[in-house]
């Protein structure tokens, strides 16, 4: 699918993996709606950045938990573009417990509202729009924590919370692939250990041990974290290249989930 020309809204942009997504289609001659929230100092490079690659696009600063502006932030997007071809869901929160220490109830709540509520609220704001595109796509973004929780290396990473958030986008992305049919696919990327999502270039690689990080590292069968680029390659292919592909997960990890047990070679036998 060509690109050139249509109107994408990528969350949590102003650096990071959704910086990189939005840069990327940008490059493509893809309109972009970018939101922030925090990070204010990473600001002037990412208007630097999407300066530079000539496409046109609107900086939003949102709070997406307070879910009743959503629906201005779709507003905003339409007004400017004139519609909406492409969902980039990036948008979670996920407690480290090396970071965080135990859980109270207000990091409980913070986990999920932003892990699944935003999601949710701007995927129903976005629908409609998305309905009336030729080739509507969304990707929702989840992490393995789904599936492995706070067990085996990660456990200073996962916590409960965060996990119990992260198998919950799944099963909106399946609903949503139903509720979108058959104009508009929504499929996930499950995402391993990121270098800026749970990775070294985060605040929590530092506070782990030697041994700590050598472990993460070793259980991956790859035997590296995952790169902006990685995750990047894989929303142009959901985007670019799938068209037959929704509600789908795409599990872009390494091969962390597989990495505990190795094989041995097969024993010879007795006949």
């Amino acid at each position: 699918m060509k690109l050139t020309g249509k109107v994408a809204l990528v969350l949590g942009a102003v650096k990071g993996i959704g910086k990189g997504i939005a840069l990327a289609l940008a490059q493509e001659g893809v309109k972009i709606a970018a939101t922030y929230y925090d990070w204010e100092e990473s600001l002037p490079d990412l208007q630097a950045d999407l300066a530079a690659t000539d496409a046109e696009h609107l900086i939003i600063h949102i709070n997406l938990l307070e879910t009743a502006r959503i629906q201005d932030l779709i507003r905003k997007v339409i007004e400017r573009f004139g519609g909406l071809d492409i969902l980039i869901n990036n948008i979670e929160r996920g407690g480290w417990p090396v970071v965080h220490g135990p859980y109270n109830q207000d990091q409980w709540d913070l986990e999920f509202a932003t892990t699944l509520r935003a999601k949710q609220w701007v995927f129903e704001a976005a629908l409609p729009f998305l309905k009336k595109s030729d080739c509507g796509a969304v990707i929702n973004f989840s992490s393995i924590a789904g599936m492995v929780g706070r067990s085996g290396p990660v456990d200073r990473i996962f916590n409960e919370g965060y996990s119990a958030a992260s198998r919950g986008v799944s099963l909106l992305t399946e609903t949503w692939a139903r509720l979108g049919a058959p104009n508009v696919r929504v499929n996930e990327l499950m995402l391993g250990l990121i270098e800026t999502r749970h990775g070294q270039q985060t605040r929590g690689w530092g506070l782990l041990s030697e041994e700590e990080k050598q472990a993460l590292i070793q259980h991956i069968l790859v035997e590296r974290m995952g790169t902006v680029s990685d995750v990047v390659k894989a929303v142009l292919f959901l985007v670019k290249d799938a068209p037959y592909m929704t509600g789908s997960v795409i599990r872009l990890d390494g091969g962390y989930i597989l990495g505990g047990e190795k094989i041995k070679p097969i024993p010879k036998g007795v006949i």
